[in-house]
Order: structure tokens, then C-alpha cells, then sequence
């Protein structure tokens, strides 16, 4: 009851979707390590915790033994249950014993005694514009080595994998920010010449609980039109023959919009009142319950759909990148140096890499600054560290170029950007790659 309360009640409730669910998994862990001791989990002691930490990170007799990262956010998980559970008076003591040490801005702060310091970057990884269309061709598509399509592929939603990777790969997303869009969220594919269009992700669907603009490639935004104009139509029709959209629980029918961009949303919900929200304020649980009513009846807004016609949700995709990257490594080991693997998330490390190399070169080349040219844009606008962060919607700049854009701080790529050549931003990538273990390129095994 104790737990079910703290699930419900607390301010875990309001945490992002995906971060309860990561935070569940990781308490049930060590419920399950106190629970083999005999004890419960509030009679957790301090040394339960270290015997813990020793067996999930050092421990040989652990064939799945973690890093620093993992064990951090593990911890933070314990952290805040116990927390709660002393306020409550569920317990005398939180098991999770803390420190004081200084902060970014000098203030002292209490963090957990346990907290690694062993935290790493290294296994973070870039892909290439190059080796990213290999990665979908081949993983999600059922192309061969060859570049042709390979027969024997049986593949299933080829175009909403493909379309849902590019939109990842083209924007910097999070997964679970591109996992919940509604189809009245992408921008209307309009045929013009523009590289880039702009559309708008949801303050309640984002980490930063921050409405903002994001900005896809417009071939992403075309392949999006496409799986909504054939595999999501055909989805959709099959699951209106199979009655699986009638007096379906918790449907709400959006029956008119209105206000600033039509953002409004006069939703009839299964009481039959109408109420009204706007696009920002809803999350993600409350999206996969938003229909309208077509032509054959009611069809989801959710855009991202499965094959029985219900949303896919953003955890699953997880799943799809996994077996695309298993897929590339049967079929491109030994054709290609490094056979490409990619997750949703290595899709963000890719984006900023690419937008920095492209801001940069934008600066310096098309724009034909001068250095004092470029100190006083620098001034007026900000550098492209400052720009890549916006984009990424990250709180620090320093997470920007610390974590996802370390091997250019690593390389000091400024000095390969600023060297007299005609090299394009795929060059220039391309030659980051070539100096970078951890920036993975396509080039044809030797």
C-alpha cells in the first residue's frame, strides 16, 4: 500500500513516462536483492546498498555487470524513494547515505555517498550522414550490400521505420519526443525548395517540460507524408473493418479546433462532455487517446502506429533499432570496415555533430567572414556551441560539449574547419571519422 501511494501520490507521478518506468525497473531490482536477504524494502540498511553497488558493478560472479552511468541513475532512483519514505515516517533513515559537495556555482550541495565518479563518455557514438543512410538502407529497409533490395527480406513497416529514423536523425528529437507526435503536429509537405521546415514539440512531451520549435530536413517531413498517405491508411482501415476503434476505453474524439496555429482542442471524451486542451498540454498517455472521426470512422491522431492499428509506443522503438542494427551486421560484415549499429539516442550525438560541422562551415565558408566578422556575429548571436545547445534543448552547455560533441573538442576540429579547402560538411564529417574510433563511417572494408 506504502508503495502504491509513493507510485501515485508522490511527485514520481509526475516524472516523464519513461523515466518512472526506468525508475520502477531499477527499485525492483534491489527489492529483489533485499528480498533474497529476507528483508523488505523499507528495512534497507546503508550497508545493503554497498553490498548492492559491489554486486551490481564489481562483483565476478555478475555476468551483467554495469558502468558508472547506469549505477548513477539507479541510484537516484533509491534516492528519491527513500527520501520519500522518511519524510512519510515510513522509515527511520534512508539506506542511501550523502555528502556535501560543491556546485557549479559554488554553492554546497548533498548528493548521494555512493554517486560514481567513474562516469564516462566513451561509449557514446556518431554516425555519419553516410553511414547512417547505410544503417537504414540496409537495417530498416532489407537492402543488401550490394545497394539493391534484398529479396528474401520480410520485413514489416519498412517506410514508418524508415520515416520515424530520418525524423530523428534530420531534428535531434528524443525518442520519446518524436515517439508521441500527432499527425496534425508535422508540417504539410508543400513540394517547395526549402532544405529545412520548422514545426512545434509540446511543453508536456519534452524532458525540459518546454514548449519549443524543432526543425526537420524536408525529404524527413516527405517520407513521414508517405507513410501516412499508405502503410498508416491501410493500417488504419484494416483496424476500422476489425472494430477495434469502437467504444474503445478512454477514447476522446477531437470534434474542433481552434485558436493561435489551431492549437486549441475541443475534445468529446468518454463521458460524453467536451472539454478543452491545448496540443502543448498533453502527455503522452493522454495523446494515445486523441481520434477523429474520418471517412470510415474514427481514426487515431497518434502518428506512429502498430500493425493492429493501436499507437506504437516510443519505448518499443528501442526494439526496432536493435534488430536493424543486428540485421546490418549479418549482411555488411566483411564488406564493410566497421559494420554501422545506431540507437535512438546515438540520433541526437549525430545531429549535433552534424549542425555543428554545418553551423560552423555556414560561418566561416558560405558566409565569408572575416575573423573580426565572425568575433562580432559571435557577440550579437551567440557561437554555434550556444545554437547546437538550443537545438538539443539541453539546460548546460557544457553536457553539449562534454558528451555529444566530445570528439570535437577532442580533435579541435576548429583547426580542420578553418584549413584552406573545399570540402563540404560531408567531407568534413567524413574526415572527422577518419581520425575518430568513436565517429563511425561507411568506407568499404580493405
Amino acid at each position: 500500500m506504502r508503495l502504491t501511494h509513493y507510485l501515485t501520490r508522490s511527485s514520481f507521478a509526475r516524472l516523464a513516462r519513461e523515466t518512472r518506468r526506468n525508475y520502477a525497473n531499477d527499485c525492483c531490482l534491489f527489492f529483489n536483492f533485499l528480498w533474497q536477504r529476507g528483508k523488505n524494502w523499507c528495512d534497507a540498511a546503508p550497508d545493503d546498498l554497498l553490498d548492492f553497488e559491489d554486486w551490481r558493478r564489481w562483483s565476478p560472479r555478475n555476468p551483467e555487470r554495469i558502468g558508472g552511468s547506469k549505477w548513477n541513475r539507479e541510484l537516484a532512483a533509491l534516492t528519491r524513494l527513500y527520501k520519500w519514505a522518511v519524510r512519510r515516517r515510513h522509515m527511520a533513515a534512508s539506506p542511501v547515505t550523502e555528502r556535501e559537495v560543491m556546485g557549479r556555482r559554488g554553492e554546497v550541495v548533498r548528493v548521494p555517498a555512493a554517486r560514481a565518479t567513474d562516469v564516462r563518455s566513451s561509449n557514446v557514438k556518431w554516425l555519419t550522414p553516410r553511414a547512417y543512410r547505410l544503417w537504414r538502407d540496409v537495417g530498416l529497409r532489407g537492402y543488401g550490400a550490394d545497394g539493391r533490395r534484398d529479396t528474401s527480406w520480410r520485413g514489416r513497416n519498412d517506410d514508418r521505420n524508415a520515416a520515424y529514423s530520418d525524423l530523428l536523425f534530420s531534428s535531434g528529437v528524443r525518442r520519446s519526443e518524436g515517439g508521441s507526435l500527432l499527425t496534425i503536429e508535422i508540417p504539410e509537405f508543400d513540394g517547395s525548395s526549402r532544405r529545412y521546415v520548422d514545426a512545434r514539440l509540446a511543453r508536456e512531451v519534452t524532458k525540459s517540460k518546454r514548449e519549443r520549435t524543432f526543425y526537420i530536413e524536408a525529404e524527413s517531413v516527405r517520407a513521414v507524408d508517405a507513410y501516412v498517405r499508405t502503410t498508416r491508411r491501410t493500417v488504419i482501415r484494416r483496424a476500422q473493418t476489425k472494430g477495434r476503434y469502437i467504444d474503445r476505453d478512454g477514447r476522446w474524439l477531437v470534434v474542433k479546433r481552434s485558436g493561435w496555429r489551431q492549437s486549441t482542442l475541443h475534445i468529446c471524451d468518454e463521458n460524453g462532455q467536451v472539454i478543452e486542451r491545448t496540443l502543448t498540454s498533453l502527455g503522452i498517455e493522454e495523446r494515445q487517446r486523441l481520434f477523429v472521426e474520418g471517412e470510415n470512422g474514427p481514426e487515431p491522431l497518434w502518428l506512429w502506429l502498430a500493425e493492429d492499428g493501436r499507437p506504437f509506443l516510443p519505448h518499443s522503438w528501442e526494439a526496432v533499432y536493435r534488430a536493424a542494427s543486428e540485421r546490418c551486421t549479418r549482411v555488411l560484415d566483411g564488406r564493410v570496415a566497421q559494420p554501422p549499429y545506431f540507437t535512438p539516442h546515438m540520433a541526437r550525438h549525430s545531429f549535433a555533430l552534424k549542425m555543428l560541422v554545418a553551423l560552423q562551415y555556414a560561418m566561416d565558408r558560405r558566409f565569408g567572414l572575416t575573423p573580426e566578422e565572425r568575433r562580432d556575429f559571435r557577440l550579437l548571436y551567440g557561437d554555434v556551441w550556444r545554437l547546437v545547445k538550443v537545438l538539443l534543448d539541453h539546460q548546460s552547455e557544457e553536457t553539449t560539449r562534454q558528451i555529444y560533441l566530445a570528439p570535437v573538442s577532442d580533435l579541435q576540429v576548429r583547426s580542420l574547419l578553418l584549413e584552406e579547402t573545399d570540402s563540404d560538411t560531408t567531407e568534413l564529417l567524413s574526415r572527422i571519422a577518419a581520425v575518430s574510433e568513436r565517429v563511425l563511417d561507411s568506407e568499404a572494408a580493405s
